[in-house]
């Protein structure tokens, strides 16, 4: 078997894909400017651009949805600054397989050949595989670059993160994915048998995938047809559901766009007519689920808890029963949504919270409320004073929670509509109740 350690044979990126090679492959990028819809990052103002530019790159996790090209711009990067590329994925590599990398990239750094490790899907680790990384990291025997779908601030430790960049891949929009089909067409030296609006069609329902819209391409490349499929034949053809965009071209976005407006305005009429013109065209249910559930916390939040359990209960239904049926429970997660009280207070307290993490850094939180598990941890001070709230009388004790030397935030306003008019009051009453014990002597 071979060796998936070994170093790679001293050949470039660029040299080129076998004809029989899925489309994908034959069509990855061979220079970091040739990498689509990551402009923001491989440009010459990104992130990637700069460290290329300085002929140094410092370890990064690369997080953004699957077929945005995390792996291309791994293998790429290496490649830029002249450095040995060793890939590995979480999935199918254990403690055994990561000790026999780090043992090779030590030796191969004793000849003066430095080594990126690419760990695919890095967040299937498990807190101590991620530890195992740390040493060489730090000591630089590796410069690691990890890819993952999931959010890192929950999939990975924060010791790691504190020793990597987090840069966003975004979704592709439709400008990349159309660029996409066109080098494919070039490669192939063929056109896609598509009508306009059925091109359209093939691009949106990859939803930013670039890797899938590949693949539904090569399909249509590999069959002989009489004339060019129209949206409705397109999704027989791929026996996929693909959106049919009318003769005035109101795509996708703009849609999608019309109904979240529509849902915040409280019309439910022209929320349904909105969801109807979506799901009559073809477009993916899950898609329109996904926006909801996203509407439920943005827009409606704490003013009506409710808004988020009916989406979710919705995507079960549809889940359960599949078109047409499940569409009614769209429809009444919808409805819902629409004549629901709405409050984006939850969302702007995200917006304000997280700007407060990355201003303040890593405060630690005051001594008397971190847990105190080891003696040399009681001795040090942690738990001492801290007060319970259930012994006070009022089950409320009053406690500063916030770190030395940082004054308590507000991030959380909530509106004077539905439930949130009963969080005001238990805001106010706490905030009544923490100055009257802050007056005690």
């Amino acid at each position: 078997m071979a060796d998936l350690f070994a170093p790679p044979p001293q050949e470039s990126p660029r040299h080129a894909a076998a004809e029989d090679a899925p489309l994908a492959d034959r069509l990855r990028p061979h220079d970091l400017s040739e990498v689509i819809g990551q402009d923001h990052l491989t440009g010459p103002d990104g992130a990637i651009g700069r460290m290329v530019a300085a002929g140094k790159l410092s370890s990064m996790i690369l997080w953004g949805p699957p077929g945005t090209g995390k792996t291309s711009t791994a293998r790429l990067l290496a490649d830029a600054v002249g450095m040995r590329f060793v890939s590995i994925s979480a999935v199918f590599s254990g403690v055994a397989d990561l000790k026999k990398a780090f043992a090779e990239a030590e030796a191969m750094a004793l000849t003066g050949r430095k080594t990126l490790l690419f760990v695919d899907e890095i967040h299937r680790f498990n807190r101590a595989q991620q530890d195992g990384f740390l040493p060489f990291v730090e000591k630089g025997t590796v410069t690691l670059v990890g890819a993952t779908t999931e959010n890192p601030s929950f999939a990975l430790n924060a010791a790691l993160l504190s020793r990597a960049q987090v840069l966003i891949l975004h979704r592709l929009d439709a400008e990349a994915l159309g660029e996409l089909l066109r080098r494919a067409e070039d490669i192939t030296g063929q056109r896609l048998p598509l009508t306009p609006p059925a091109r359209e069609a093939l691009i949106a329902s990859a939803d930013g995938d670039g890797r899938f819209l590949l693949n539904q391409a090569e399909t249509l490349f590999d069959v002989s047809l009489d004339a060019p499929l129209d949206p409705e034949a397109l999704g027989k053809f791929l026996m996929r559901r693909v959106a049919v965009y009318d003769k005035d071209r109101d795509g996708h976005y703009n849609l999608i766009s019309a109904l979240h407006k529509s849902l915040r305005g409280s019309d439910p009429q022209a929320a349904l007519y909105y969801l109807a013109r979506m799901l009559v065209a073809g477009e993916e249910p899950l898609y329109v689920l996904r926006r909801l559930v996203r509407f439920a916390s943005e827009d409606v939040g704490l003013a009506d808890p409710q808004a988020l359990v009916q989406c979710l209960a919705a995507k079960d239904a549809y889940d359960f029963l599949g078109s047409p049926e499940g569409e009614l429970a769209i429809v009444q997660a919808c409805l819902y949504l629409a004549t629901a009280p709405k409050s984006n207070a939850a969302y702007a307290a995200q917006k304000a919270a997280w700007k407060s993490a990355r201003d303040t850094g890593s405060l630690a939180p005051p001594s008397n409320i971190l847990n105190a598990p080891t003696k040399l941890m009681k001795d040090i001070g942690y738990g001492k004073d801290y007060a319970y709230d259930h012994d006070a009388e009022d089950g409320f004790s009053g406690a500063n929670y916030w770190p030395e030397g940082m004054a308590p935030q507000t991030y959380y306003r909530p509106v004077e509509r539905g439930f949130e008019r009963e969080v005001t009051k238990r805001l106010e009453w706490w905030d009544r109740k923490r100055r009257e014990r802050a007056e005690q002597p």
